[in-house]
């Protein structure tokens, strides 16, 4: 039975079910987790180890319809710069509980916009990361990139710092698509900023491309990768187009008559994948590409492939901690979100204390059933003896925890001799699979499309 007929067939066309960047999922976390919390999980990172730092700047010069991440709108460089500021205050803060020797191995700007920053802000707060916490030998200071709001000063000023790897966001580079979901931005702008990048010795170079988008189809989609391949990117992340107009008050400026259904969504993305396939890019997981040497794809083989709020990682810190407003850490404990309202986050920060305002501290069989759903998400199946090992679980419990899955999913899911597989038709079906593992209540967040 083929993927198209399996849906169909358990009426899952229409299922929404979490992305499973954590488990349990943000819409979980409770106000059990503060400030004295966070600050005692940071206090216990142990002294001489790594750990991923992640850079939230909620700021954007343009508020694109179809995103329904945390971001604000500005028209100035006040507010940016105000708010830099205030990072530099958390950072001092979290330098003062650090342990001695901690090191990065990973450290991510993301947003919003952080390419907002101009070239002494962002000098001045790479100076401050570094001051509190050094590069790790091997790390990665990777930046989110908007081609429209870059310059040369500031890519010489990023490169300056330390940014070895750029992240652009395509979405798609056909020019009704993005008027549609108010993100214009040009084919020839984007190889521009790609090649000024690579001319600052950057080495390494991300592509985000969306599937699912109104008016997309199965030509269209095949014309924007093949744009994209053009700038050979590293690492290629194909996200499907999350619709969720009742969360992202801007995405209602999309017509939903627009939008393909769920089995012509299947098609984009199978139409995207095969474009990445053939052009010698290894699939990672349900939606990212990449290069054979790159990091990413040496992890996945070596079964070292993990995932985080950004997606898919190499990096195997224990601790990823979030700084700025509605930033997620996430510490071998639990997990702890900031302060979401920017000027909630700032009065906080200010008054000389962390903003953290909720989380999740991890109890009964949360790290048991994280780590299957990251190995389904990752590797598409589980290994027993590793459970056993690392959890201290039974078989016999093993057994009943999969048997739910492999009925559900009949042909698509199998219990081996080494654990659980989902088979290669069934891949298409991870998140809902994946789902099976949720021990939480489902209903208590409205989920995006599964496919």
């Amino acid at each position: 039975m083929n993927t198209q007929s399996h849906l169909a067939r358990l009426g899952l066309f229409d299922a929404r079910v979490p992305r499973y960047t954590s488990y349990p999922t943000a819409p979980h976390f409770g106000p059990d987790v503060g400030p004295a919390q966070f600050t005692a999980w940071v206090d216990a990172i142990p002294a001489g180890s790594s750990i991923s730092l992640y850079l939230h700047v909620p700021f954007c010069r343009r508020l694109c319809w179809f995103c329904a991440c945390r971001t604000q709108g500005t028209s100035s460089d006040e507010p940016v710069r105000a708010y830099v500021e205030v990072l530099k205050q958390e950072i001092a803060l979290l330098k003062a509980h650090l342990a001695p020797g901690v090191h990065l191995s990973r450290l991510h700007w993301g947003g919003g916009t952080p390419t907002l920053l101009k070239p002494d802000m962002i000098r001045d707060l790479a100076d401050t990361v570094f001051e509190a916490v050094p590069m790790g030998e091997g790390a990665e200071f990777s930046v989110e990139i908007d081609p429209d709001e870059v310059d040369a000063e500031r890519l010489d000023a990023l490169a300056a710092a330390g940014m070895n790897r750029a992240s652009i966001g395509v979405q798609d580079f056909d020019p009704e698509i993005q008027k549609t979901i108010g993100r214009i931005q040009s084919y020839e702008l984007t190889k521009r900023v790609a090649d000024m990048i690579r001319d600052r010795g950057v080495r390494s170079l991300n592509a985000d491309i969306l599937y699912g988008l109104p008016h997309q189809t199965r030509e269209r989609i095949a014309d924007s990768v093949q744009k994209l391949l053009t700038l050979s990117p590293d690492r290629v992340a194909l996200y499907g187009y999350a619709h969720v107009p009742w969360m992202s008050r801007r995405q209602q400026m999309i017509p939903s008559d627009a939008i393909p259904t769920p089995q012509e969504r299947l098609g984009l993305f199978e139409t995207a994948a095969q474009l990445f396939e053939w052009d010698g890019y290894q699939a990672i997981g349900i939606d990212h590409f990449a290069r054979p040497d790159d990091g990413m794809a040496v992890a996945q083989r070596a079964g070292l492939l993990r995932r985080n709020f950004q997606g898919y990682t190499d990096d195997q810190a224990p601790a990823l901690v979030g700084l700025g407003a509605s930033s997620i850490s996430r510490f071998p404990q639990g997990f702890a979100q900031n302060a979401s309202a920017t000027s909630a986050y700032t009065k906080a920060i200010q008054a000389g204390a962390f903003s953290t305002h909720r989380g999740h501290v991890f109890a009964g069989e949360d790290l048991l059933r994280a780590r299957i759903i990251e190995a389904l998400m990752c590797d598409f199946e589980v290994s027993t003896a590793e459970l056993i090992h690392d959890y201290g679980v039974s078989e016999a419990r093993l057994d009943a925890l999969f048997a739910p899955a492999i009925f559900t999913f009949e042909g698509m899911v199998e219990r081996t001799a080494k654990g659980l597989l989902i088979r290669p038709e069934g891949r298409p079906l991870t998140r809902m699979i994946a789902r099976a593992f949720d021990a939480y209540d489902q209903t208590k967040a409205q989920h995006s499309a599964a496919i």
